[in-house]
This record gives structure tokens, C-alpha cells and sequence, in this order.
């Protein structure tokens, strides 16, 4: 299944100057950690792949955050690598295609093709992962692969942006406590993403899926975060549907912390938690 596709449009020149600053940044290595990887084609999507030493215990499918429109697989290789390092498993980082060039759900179709391709290269188990929209995508590609028949071992939210009504009253409450996301970046980011698309979609929206078979979630989210109340309500709706899923909220850390600096507040924790949570879904 291939969700059909839309023309999206030219970016604004001050999206596009921060996307040079990435791609330059990324260029002189930014964020290197030393460890080897592969750039490859996956099912026509460019990735980056961290592979272990020795036979990996898993995969890991991790979409970068950005709202939609800006980051790049480069970014998140820290993050990455200590997945590889702790756990002993394989990491895949998508560059999925970005809006307003490619509005949704070219992101998510992308997504799903490289879950869909490293899906059938073996049999060992798959993990979806992701932060802030990446999150979203992840979400929202769990939701279609199971209804595909695809297994899908577990889903890792970080900081996730699950709900594009943007109706969350944490959007509000926490505005001024977010130094890196806000309402008025959430209502640009979803309108060049959905260009007149139904927000309460499932697929652009995962907070409003049917997740009765959902596989074990782990998320995480900075109490003063304005995508606070999305990480809580789908923790909620998960529960709910007696899904096994557990929620680490850490007071005073910012929005994807664990992705972004090891040395950040509460990403020591969240990240001890997300080795464990992959240790578990993960078997040796």
C-alpha cells in the first residue's frame, strides 16, 4: 500500500537557508561519532545504516524530528550510536522527503518502503523508532505496517508529535517553557506539511489510529514541553487498549533531549531506559 501522493511547492527562503546550514554542518561532521557507517539506498530512500560488531540482536528504524520540513539522518548518529553500542543493534536513519516540497504523505510513504524493505531482508525483529514528527511518522507507519501484516517488534517515541489538530492544551500552557518548539512553529510545520489535508487523519495524525495492536511503546517527553499532552494521551490510548506501554516524563527536559546531547537534562535517563526497553523487545 502506497498512499497517493500530492505536489507540494517551493520552500520559503528562510527554511531553505536552515536546510543549507544542516547540510553544511553534516558535511563537516558535525555530529561524527567515529563509529562506522553505510549511506545506501533502501527502497529508493537514502539512509544512513550504524551496524554493530557482530551479528545485531535487532533493527532499529529511527525517523529524525524537524517538523516535517527541516533535519536530516546525520543529526540523530550520536543518538544512533549509542543504541548500537548499548544494545547490539542495528540502526537505520531514513532521509525521508521533507515539505512543503513533498507535503504528506511522501514522508510517510518513505518511511514505510525502507520499514517494508529491511522488513523482508531477515528475520530478525524490527523496531520503529522516532522523534518529534519523526515520532509522528513512526507512529503513524506502526499503524499501517500492522494492518499490512508486517511484525513490528516495538515502537520508541521520543518527544512524539502525535496530534496535528493542535488542540493540545499543553500547546498553550507550555509555550513559554519550550525554548525549541511553540505554537506558532507547530501551526507553520503542520501547514506546509498537510497543504489543506484533514489534520484528524490517523495516518498524518496517530493520536486518532486504532492501536489495539500496537506492539510494546516506550515513550518520553519534558514535563514542560508543549507536546507534552500528546505523549500523554496516546500513552492513555494505549493503556486503554491493554497495550503494553510505558511513559518516562522528566521535569525540566527540553524536546528530545536524549536526541539531541547525552549531557542534556533527563536524556541520561531516557536513554537507560530505551536500551532496556530495546534489551527486552529485542531477545539475545
Amino acid at each position: 500500500m502506497r498512499l497517493p501522493e500530492r505536489r507540494g511547492y517551493p520552500a520559503p527562503p528562510e527554511l531553505a537557508a536552515i536546510r543549507e546550514q544542516m547540510v553544511a554542518a553534516a558535511s563537516k561532521g558535525a555530529w561524527r561519532t567515529g563509529w562506522p557507517r553505510i549511506e545506501e539506498s533502501i527502497a529508493g530512500v537514502r539512509c544512513l545504516r550504524f551496524v554493530p560488531d557482530g551479528k545485531p540482536r535487532g533493527r532499529v528504524l529511527h525517523a529524525h524530528g524537524g517538523g516535517f520540513r527541516i533535519g536530516c539522518p546525520e543529526a540523530v548518529e550520536p543518538y544512533a550510536v549509542s543504541l548500537v553500542r548499548g544494545c547490539g543493534v542495528e540502526v537505520i536513519c531514513p532521509a525521508y522527503r521533507l515539505a512543503p516540497e513533498h507535503p504528506f504523505p511522501a514522508g510517510l510513504n518513505d518511511c514505510l518502503a525502507v520499514a517494508r524493505a529491511i522488513g523482508e531482508e531477515e528475520s530478525s525483529p524490527l523496531v520503529l523508532s522516532g522523534d518529534s514528527a519523526g515520532g509522528g511518522l513512526a507512529a503513524a507507519a506502526v499503524s499501517i505496517a500492522r494492518r499490512e501484516g508486517l511484525n513490528v517488534a516495538g515502537l520508541v517515541l521520543h518527544s512524539p508529535w502525535l496530534d496535528l489538530t493542535l488542540t493540545a492544551k499543553s500547546l498553550h500552557s507550555n509555550g513559554a517553557s519550550d525554548p525549541l518548539f511553540s505554537l506558532t512553529a507547530a501551526q507553520e510545520a503542520s501547514s506546509l506539511y498537510l497543504q489543506g489535508w484533514p489534520s484528524d487523519d490517523p495516518e498524518a495524525s496517530p493520536l486518532f489510529a486504532q492501536v489495539r495492536a500496537f506492539p510494546p511503546t516506550l515513550m518520553s517527553v519534558g514535563s514542560g514541553e508543549v507536546l507534552r499532552d500528546d505523549a500523554r494521551a496516546f500513552h492513555q490510548r494505549l493503556i486503554a487498549q491493554e497495550v503494553q506501554a510505558s511513559l518516562v516524563e522528566e521535569e525540566g527536559m527540553e524536546h528530545t533531549a536524549v536526541v539531541r546531547g547525552s549531557e542534556l537534562v533527563g536524556a541520561p535517563r531516557v536513554l537507560c531506559a530505551t536500551q532496556a526497553f530495546l534489551m527486552q523487545v529485542l531477545p539475545a
